[in-house]
């Protein structure tokens, strides 16, 4: 049983289910091609399927090649800090800004778990918006073509589209969407209005229709279900969207990391010792329960959460990864050594993203909208 809303992600994840539940489409082949066209490479996310279905991804690329640059959308509601799961969106997002050479709108919004959980505070969120805006600039994204929009800072930008958006959405759409009921607060009601925004805000900024593009994980999808069939009435394009899976939590290939559990999440500030302590103690293992039954029989690298975490993230060389998935499987490579890998490789990883995070203090400004 898989339970997907923008808040809640449980189960074993079926993700070709999913393409038919939210009517979206497979990533084919022909339309890889039709990127590569443009990208001259494809990025292993695509061609491993890490990124898997799309909303008008075609109609996009129709719209470039005649000269209608898209521009980026993607975001995060600040509730906590960064973990290894948040960058595998932002990775594929930095990754089209460069191969296409287009402009980022990245939403912060602050607001949205304010209204979703009971304890965090406007100076919860605006203390995360920081330390997660730090994040982002660390991973390379160009500031010139990149700008940070925060909900209540410019409310003033948002306020009137977002009013616009309300005003097309009903409360039982809300509530079918959603899953909200008669006791849910009115800014979860009215929430999805300021997700909708930025899909078409650099439109009204410049005065002329820009498609959008937004690469998010599909738990987000639900928002932009509702926005795209209301963003046409206000006269602008909907948004196209490109889907990716979860990075799942290190306990298991079910559901995916969340902030609020930290024994089995690894975030971007975490040390080295503390890095290696969390996989070598909590890394789900694919592996037999004896050393000599897995050197006979192998190990299963499909629900291994190293090896899965290796082929989402960690190593974009085809070759090196087929080589350790056939390992694994024969039983040559052992769960312990499977997790070294790892270890070092998520540590080269963060010892990178740490220095650039502490750089990234002095450039917050030229970021934000």
């Amino acid at each position: 049983m898989q339970k997907i809303t923008p808040w809640e992600v449980e189960g074993d994840i079926d993700y070709s289910k999913l393409v038919k539940e939210f009517g979206t489409s497979p990533i084919s082949d022909p339309l890889l091609k039709r990127i590569k066209k443009h990208t001259k490479d494809l990025h292993f996310m695509l061609t491993r399927k890490i990124f898997f279905s799309h909303r008008d991804f075609n109609w996009l690329l129709d719209e470039y090649e005649k000269n209608n640059k898209f521009f980026l959308y993607t975001g995060r509601a600040p509730s906590g800090d960064i973990h290894l799961g948040h960058l595998v969106p932002w990775i594929f997002t930095k990754w089209l800004q460069d191969k296409f050479n287009v402009e980022l709108l990245f939403q912060f919004p602050d607001e949205e778990k304010v209204v979703f959980k009971k304890d965090l505070t406007f100076e919860d969120t605006e203390k995360f918006t920081k330390e997660n805006m730090l994040d982002i600039i660390a991973l390379g994204f160009n500031p010139k073509k990149t700008k940070f929009i925060i909900d209540t800072k410019h409310a003033n930008l948002m306020y009137k589209p977002a009013m616009q958006v309300a005003k097309k959405i009903t409360f039982s759409t809300v509530k079918a969407t959603f899953g909200l009921n008669n006791q849910s607060n009115l800014g979860q009601i009215f929430y999805t209005s300021m997700q909708a925004v930025p899909a078409f805000l650099p439109s009204i900024l410049k005065k002329k229709n820009i498609p959008c593009l937004i690469p998010l994980a599909i738990d987000q999808d639900a928002h932009f279900r509702v926005s795209r069939d209301v963003i046409p009435k206000l006269g602008y394009y909907k948004p196209a969207i490109i889907h990716s899976m979860f990075l799942p939590s290190l306990l298991g290939p079910k559901g995916k990391m969340s902030s609020s559990s930290e024994q089995d999440t690894i975030y971007t500030t975490d040390s080295p010792s503390t890095v290696e302590s969390k996989i070598k103690k909590y890394a789900f293992s694919g592996g037999k329960p004896t050393l000599e039954e897995h050197r006979k029989k192998g190990g299963n690298p499909d629900i291994d959460v190293s090896f899965q975490y290796l082929r989402m993230l960690f190593e974009p060389d085809d070759k090196k990864l087929s080589k350790i998935y056939n390992d694994y499987k024969s039983g040559s490579l052992l769960t312990s050594e499977l997790k070294e890998i790892l270890i070092k490789k998520v540590n080269t990883f963060l010892k990178k993203h740490q220095q650039k995070r502490e750089l990234a203090k002095k450039q917050v400004n030229k970021f934000i909208l």
